[in-house]
Protein backbone atom coordinates (compact mmCIF):
# COMPACT_ATOMS: atom_id res chain seq x y z
CA UNK A 1 0.00 0.00 0.00
CA UNK A 2 1.08 3.61 -0.51
CA UNK A 3 1.98 5.95 2.32
CA UNK A 4 -1.36 7.76 1.91
CA UNK A 5 -3.22 4.48 2.50
CA UNK A 6 -1.01 3.69 5.50
CA UNK A 7 -1.80 7.09 7.00
CA UNK A 8 -5.52 6.49 6.51
CA UNK A 9 -5.39 2.98 8.03
CA UNK A 10 -3.35 3.93 11.10
CA UNK A 11 -4.44 7.56 11.61
CA UNK A 12 -0.76 8.42 12.08
CA UNK A 13 0.70 11.39 10.12
CA UNK A 14 3.12 10.72 7.28
CA UNK A 15 5.84 12.70 9.06
CA UNK A 16 5.51 10.49 12.16
CA UNK A 17 5.73 7.30 10.08
CA UNK A 18 8.88 8.59 8.38
CA UNK A 19 10.28 9.45 11.83
CA UNK A 20 9.61 5.89 13.07
CA UNK A 21 11.44 4.52 10.03
CA UNK A 22 14.44 6.85 10.50
CA UNK A 23 14.64 5.84 14.17
CA UNK A 24 14.50 2.13 13.33
CA UNK A 25 11.16 1.49 15.04
CA UNK A 26 9.67 0.48 11.66
CA UNK A 27 11.37 -1.44 8.85
CA UNK A 28 12.12 0.41 5.64
CA UNK A 29 9.39 -0.08 2.99
CA UNK A 30 9.94 -1.83 -0.33
CA UNK A 31 10.88 0.71 -2.98
CA UNK A 32 8.79 0.65 -6.17
CA UNK A 33 10.35 3.73 -7.69
CA UNK A 34 12.31 6.84 -6.88
CA UNK A 35 9.43 8.46 -4.99
CA UNK A 36 7.16 5.46 -4.44
CA UNK A 37 7.27 2.86 -1.64
CA UNK A 38 5.12 -0.14 -0.78
CA UNK A 39 4.06 -0.78 2.84
CA UNK A 40 2.72 -4.15 3.98
CA UNK A 41 0.12 -5.09 6.59
CA UNK A 42 2.93 -5.89 9.04
CA UNK A 43 3.75 -2.15 9.06
CA UNK A 44 0.16 -1.40 10.05
CA UNK A 45 0.46 -3.88 12.95
CA UNK A 46 3.79 -2.45 14.09
CA UNK A 47 2.43 1.11 14.08
CA UNK A 48 -0.56 -0.04 16.13
CA UNK A 49 1.79 -1.68 18.64
CA UNK A 50 3.82 1.52 18.92
CA UNK A 51 0.64 3.51 19.52
CA UNK A 52 -0.60 1.03 22.15
CA UNK A 53 2.73 1.07 24.02
CA UNK A 54 2.83 4.86 23.93
CA UNK A 55 -0.83 5.38 24.89
CA UNK A 56 -1.14 2.64 27.54
CA UNK A 57 2.38 2.49 29.02
CA UNK A 58 3.75 5.98 28.18
CA UNK A 59 7.01 4.49 26.96
CA UNK A 60 9.56 6.53 24.99
CA UNK A 61 10.35 5.39 21.45
CA UNK A 62 13.84 4.26 22.53
CA UNK A 63 12.29 1.69 24.91
CA UNK A 64 9.60 0.71 22.42
CA UNK A 65 12.29 -0.10 19.85
CA UNK A 66 13.91 -2.56 22.28
CA UNK A 67 10.56 -4.21 23.00
CA UNK A 68 9.64 -4.51 19.33
CA UNK A 69 13.03 -6.09 18.55
CA UNK A 70 12.37 -8.81 21.12
CA UNK A 71 8.72 -9.14 20.05
CA UNK A 72 9.75 -10.06 16.49
CA UNK A 73 11.44 -13.22 17.83
CA UNK A 74 8.33 -14.51 19.63
CA UNK A 75 6.22 -17.41 18.47
CA UNK A 76 2.96 -16.54 16.71
CA UNK A 77 0.95 -17.41 19.83
CA UNK A 78 3.17 -15.25 22.05
CA UNK A 79 2.85 -12.40 19.56
CA UNK A 80 -0.94 -12.62 19.88
CA UNK A 81 -0.61 -12.47 23.67
CA UNK A 82 1.77 -9.52 23.48
CA UNK A 83 -0.53 -7.51 21.18
CA UNK A 84 -3.49 -8.16 23.49
CA UNK A 85 -1.56 -7.12 26.61
CA UNK A 86 -0.28 -3.98 24.89
CA UNK A 87 -3.91 -2.85 24.54
CA UNK A 88 -4.98 -3.85 28.05
CA UNK A 89 -3.08 -1.48 30.35
CA UNK A 90 -1.60 -4.22 32.48
CA UNK A 91 1.06 -3.24 35.03
CA UNK A 92 4.21 -2.34 33.07
CA UNK A 93 6.14 -5.47 34.09
CA UNK A 94 3.59 -7.62 32.26
CA UNK A 95 5.01 -6.63 28.88
CA UNK A 96 8.40 -8.06 29.81
CA UNK A 97 9.53 -10.58 27.22
CA UNK A 98 12.63 -11.94 28.95
CA UNK A 99 13.14 -15.14 30.91
CA UNK A 100 15.85 -15.19 33.57
CA UNK A 101 18.50 -17.91 33.56
CA UNK A 102 19.76 -19.10 36.93
CA UNK A 103 18.84 -18.45 40.55
CA UNK A 104 21.57 -15.85 41.03
CA UNK A 105 20.30 -13.73 38.15
CA UNK A 106 16.73 -14.13 39.43
CA UNK A 107 17.67 -12.93 42.92
CA UNK A 108 19.63 -10.01 41.50
CA UNK A 109 16.70 -8.99 39.28
CA UNK A 110 13.98 -9.34 41.92
CA UNK A 111 15.86 -8.59 45.15
CA UNK A 112 14.67 -11.87 46.69
CA UNK A 113 16.99 -13.71 49.10
CA UNK A 114 18.05 -17.32 48.55
CA UNK A 115 16.10 -18.37 51.67
CA UNK A 116 12.81 -17.03 50.32
CA UNK A 117 13.50 -18.15 46.79
CA UNK A 118 13.81 -21.72 48.11
CA UNK A 119 10.56 -21.31 50.07
CA UNK A 120 8.64 -19.84 47.13
CA UNK A 121 9.75 -22.76 44.96
CA UNK A 122 8.91 -25.27 47.69
CA UNK A 123 5.38 -23.83 47.91
CA UNK A 124 5.19 -23.75 44.08
CA UNK A 125 4.51 -20.02 44.05
CA UNK A 126 7.51 -19.85 41.71
CA UNK A 127 7.86 -22.72 39.22
CA UNK A 128 11.07 -22.47 37.16
CA UNK A 129 11.74 -24.86 34.31
CA UNK A 130 14.90 -26.92 33.84
CA UNK A 131 16.59 -27.67 30.54
CA UNK A 132 20.09 -28.95 29.71
CA UNK A 133 21.12 -28.57 33.34
CA UNK A 134 20.03 -24.91 33.44
CA UNK A 135 17.22 -23.26 35.38
CA UNK A 136 14.93 -20.71 33.71
CA UNK A 137 12.41 -18.36 35.30
CA UNK A 138 9.56 -17.22 33.04
CA UNK A 139 8.57 -13.52 32.92
CA UNK A 140 5.57 -14.34 35.13
CA UNK A 141 7.89 -15.80 37.79
CA UNK A 142 10.03 -12.66 37.65
CA UNK A 143 6.96 -10.44 38.10
CA UNK A 144 5.71 -12.53 41.05
CA UNK A 145 9.18 -12.47 42.62
CA UNK A 146 9.36 -8.67 42.38
CA UNK A 147 5.85 -8.35 43.84
CA UNK A 148 6.66 -10.60 46.82
CA UNK A 149 9.74 -8.48 47.58
CA UNK A 150 7.68 -5.29 47.23
CA UNK A 151 5.07 -6.67 49.66
CA UNK A 152 7.83 -7.11 52.25
CA UNK A 153 8.99 -3.53 51.68
CA UNK A 154 5.42 -2.30 52.15
CA UNK A 155 5.18 -3.96 55.56
CA UNK A 156 3.55 -7.26 54.58
CA UNK A 157 6.31 -9.72 55.43
CA UNK A 158 7.69 -12.02 58.16
CA UNK A 159 9.11 -9.17 60.29
CA UNK A 160 5.63 -7.58 60.31
CA UNK A 161 3.85 -10.72 61.49
CA UNK A 162 2.69 -11.86 58.04
CA UNK A 163 3.37 -15.48 57.16
CA UNK A 164 4.48 -15.60 53.50
CA UNK A 165 3.19 -19.16 53.33
CA UNK A 166 -0.28 -17.61 53.23
CA UNK A 167 0.54 -16.71 49.63
CA UNK A 168 0.27 -20.42 48.90
CA UNK A 169 -3.45 -20.14 49.64
CA UNK A 170 -3.79 -17.97 46.55
CA UNK A 171 -1.88 -20.51 44.47
CA UNK A 172 -4.03 -23.35 45.82
CA UNK A 173 -7.20 -21.38 45.06
CA UNK A 174 -6.13 -20.86 41.46
CA UNK A 175 -5.13 -24.50 40.99
CA UNK A 176 -8.07 -26.06 42.85
CA UNK A 177 -10.92 -23.71 41.94
CA UNK A 178 -10.06 -21.53 38.95
CA UNK A 179 -8.03 -24.03 36.91
CA UNK A 180 -10.65 -26.84 36.85
CA UNK A 181 -13.31 -24.39 35.68
CA UNK A 182 -11.00 -23.04 32.99
CA UNK A 183 -9.93 -26.50 31.81
CA UNK A 184 -13.55 -27.64 31.63
CA UNK A 185 -14.06 -24.96 28.98
CA UNK A 186 -11.10 -26.25 26.96
CA UNK A 187 -12.21 -29.86 27.28
CA UNK A 188 -15.48 -28.94 25.59
CA UNK A 189 -13.46 -27.61 22.65
CA UNK A 190 -10.71 -30.22 22.30
CA UNK A 191 -11.30 -30.53 18.56
CA UNK A 192 -10.49 -26.83 18.15
CA UNK A 193 -7.40 -26.59 20.37
CA UNK A 194 -4.91 -26.58 17.48
CA UNK A 195 -6.75 -24.09 15.31
CA UNK A 196 -5.12 -20.61 15.14
CA UNK A 197 -8.50 -18.94 15.72
CA UNK A 198 -9.15 -20.87 18.93
CA UNK A 199 -5.58 -20.36 20.16
CA UNK A 200 -6.03 -16.62 19.74
CA UNK A 201 -9.31 -16.85 21.66
CA UNK A 202 -7.58 -18.90 24.36
CA UNK A 203 -4.85 -16.27 24.85
CA UNK A 204 -7.40 -13.46 25.10
CA UNK A 205 -9.52 -15.51 27.51
CA UNK A 206 -6.57 -16.17 29.84
CA UNK A 207 -5.52 -12.52 29.89
CA UNK A 208 -9.09 -11.26 30.33
CA UNK A 209 -9.72 -13.57 33.30
CA UNK A 210 -6.41 -12.36 34.74
CA UNK A 211 -7.62 -8.77 34.43
CA UNK A 212 -10.94 -9.79 36.00
CA UNK A 213 -9.22 -11.14 39.13
CA UNK A 214 -6.86 -8.16 39.25
CA UNK A 215 -9.72 -5.66 39.32
CA UNK A 216 -12.01 -7.88 41.44
CA UNK A 217 -9.36 -8.03 44.18
CA UNK A 218 -8.79 -4.26 44.07
CA UNK A 219 -12.52 -3.52 44.20
CA UNK A 220 -13.27 -6.02 47.00
CA UNK A 221 -10.44 -4.86 49.27
CA UNK A 222 -11.17 -1.18 48.62
CA UNK A 223 -14.89 -1.63 49.42
CA UNK A 224 -14.09 -3.51 52.65
CA UNK A 225 -11.59 -0.89 53.86
CA UNK A 226 -14.15 1.85 53.21
CA UNK A 227 -16.76 -0.16 55.15
CA UNK A 228 -14.41 -0.56 58.13
CA UNK A 229 -13.45 3.14 58.14
CA UNK A 230 -17.11 4.20 57.93
CA UNK A 231 -17.88 1.92 60.89
CA UNK A 232 -15.22 3.65 62.99
CA UNK A 233 -16.85 7.06 62.62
Amino acid sequence: MKISQLVKKTNVPKETIHFYIREGALPKPRKLGRNTADYGEETVEQIQLIKDLQDNYFLPLSEIKKILKKQRKLSEIDKIKFKFIAKSRWPIDQISLDSIEGAEAFMQTTGMSSKWLDKMQEWEILTPTHKDGKTFYAPEDVIIGKLVVELDRLGVGPKDGYDPKDLKLYVDFVREVVLPTHMAFFERHLHLLKSPEFQEKEIKLIETIGLFFYHLYRKTIKDEIIRIIDGMD
